[in-house]
């Protein structure tokens, strides 16, 4: 009786073990397939280190970095091509007086007189509304590309010879651009507080501040959620020029 009991379990319980072996050497040929595959994505580094596995915030410092180190050679470079070109092209000096003014007001060279700077900053972190004023949202709180844009445009319409946007000089093609809470300009990233600085005739300055509609309406916003806002007059100041590249890059249809 023993016997005829036990054998129909005997094929049953070996055909569960093969299945098991079969399944534990599946198992290890798999975990023999991601070691290696590991190694070559590795090559020979801690892949743990991999830039792709670092923050974000991460990456973007490190890219501004680089970008700043790039801007400093380009402009050595690009002042020593300026000083071979004024050795060597043959022209009068009127026509070299013709290019300094041409690129003073392209934004290239220096430019010293008197100045006035404007810092704008977000809310503190605990900041609550003022009495007579509604509880702020979280847009309430922050300096948003409008308001960068308010002061560069006003600073312009009074006249400034020069405007600086936190250690970069403004052109013709610069973009004033925030994406969350920080300012994109010309390959690097800022964080609040912004710095203005313009070189002008302080009245005029001033005045073109006062009289914007735009800013008079972030003026609003400082009144009740405590925004930052100061500005500042110098007797003197000296923007240094543009040194970054001026090539135009566009799209293009494909074929």
């Amino acid at each position: 009786m023993s016997n005829s009991a036990d054998s129909p379990r005997g094929p049953v319980r070996r055909s569960i073990g093969r299945p098991v072996r079969l399944l534990t050497a599946a198992v290890f040929a798999l975990a023999g397939l991601i070691f290696v595959t590991s190694f070559n994505t590795a090559k020979g580094t801690n892949i743990r280190t991999d830039a792709s596995l670092l923050k974000l915030s991460d990456l973007i410092h490190e890219r501004d970095r680089k970008n700043a180190e790039l801007g400093g050679s380009t402009a050595l470079v690009r002042r020593d091509i300026d000083a071979l070109v004024r050795r060597d092209d043959g022209s009068s000096a009127a026509e070299n007086a013709g290019l300094r003014a041409l690129e003073k007001a392209a934004g290239t060279q220096q430019v010293t007189g008197q100045a006035v700077t404007v810092t704008l900053n977000d809310a503190p972190p605990d900041a609550t509304a003022n009495p007579g004023y509604p509880e702020p949202q979280p847009n309430d709180l922050v300096i948003h590309q409008q308001d960068l844009q308010a002061v560069v445009n006003a600073l312009w319409q009074g006249g400034a010879q020069g405007i600086r946007v936190m250690d970069q000089r403004l052109i013709s093609t610069s973009a004033v651009r925030c994406v969350g809470n920080t300012l994109i300009l010309q390959g690097r990233v800022y964080s609040p507080p912004y710095k203005i600085t313009a070189v002008g005739d302080h009245d005029r300055l001033r005045r073109a501040l006062n009289d914007s509609p735009a800013i008079q309406n972030y003026l609003l916003y400082v009144k009740a959620y405590g925004l930052g806002w100061k500005v500042a007059e110098h007797g003197s100041q000296t923007l240094p020029g543009y040194s970054g590249t001026v090539d135009l890059h566009y799209a293009q249809p494909v074929g």
